[in-house]
């Protein structure tokens, strides 16, 4: 019983949809039919201005922390990663926004937290070092699947690699529009000045 609790509350957490919330209640405006219709962080900082955007990135983190708390505050003896990566299910395939969700990087920042601080050092090292190098911020989202799969693999306290393995593909699936418009040399730089043609200027209306 409890571990269907589990379960259940960590997808119900990864469900909320920050973006779509912030940008509805605040701007009136439906994140997903904006900017690069994705409702997360980046898309929310593009559409609807660094305020929101970083209201939507501490919100996303803090769902996947909440989530991998669960065992802890529950006292049952499951590990947080992967009550953590339900609530990346959730965060990426939410039933309360018709599971239209994000691109899963924040909510499994505030599970590495949690669940392993070392972990996200060396994941989130490497996401922003991808991003600097190559400067596309979807093959710095891409690595973190990388490098959470092979620390899994190579680590003796992380049972069922492969779920790691299934994450890195979420991951390559869920950023498959980037990876065609990379192929087809249409997908926009982190510092491409065409980016900030998706700004939209809202207007909050609470």
């Amino acid at each position: 019983m409890h571990l269907i609790i589990l379960i259940l509350s960590s997808y119900l957490i990864g469900s909320l949809p920050a973006a779509l919330i912030i940008g509805k209640v605040f701007y009136g405006i439906d994140i997903r039919k904006h900017g690069s219709f994705n409702p997360g962080a980046t898309n929310s900082i593009r559409v609807l201005g660094k305020k929101a955007g970083i209201a939507v990135l501490l919100l996303d983190v803090g769902k996947g922390a909440l989530a991998a708390s669960l065992p802890y505050l529950l006292m049952v003896d499951v590990n947080p990663l992967y009550t953590g990566l339900i609530a990346v299910i959730g965060h990426c395939f939410p039933i309360f926004a018709g599971f239209r969700g994000g691109k899963a990087i924040a909510t499994t920042a505030g599970t590495l937290l949690v669940a392993s601080p070392a972990l996200f050092l060396i994941a989130y090292f490497a996401f922003f070092a991808v991003i600097f190098v190559t400067k596309y911020v979807f093959i710095g989202s891409i690595s973190v699947g990388i490098t959470i799969f092979l620390y899994a693999l190579f680590s003796p306290n992380i049972q069922h690699d492969w779920l790691f393995f299934l994450f890195l593909l979420l991951l390559i699936f869920l950023h498959r529009s980037n990876i065609i418009n990379f192929i087809h040399r249409q997908e926009p730089k982190i510092n491409d000045k065409n980016i900030k043609k998706d700004r939209i200027n809202p207007k909050k209306i609470v």
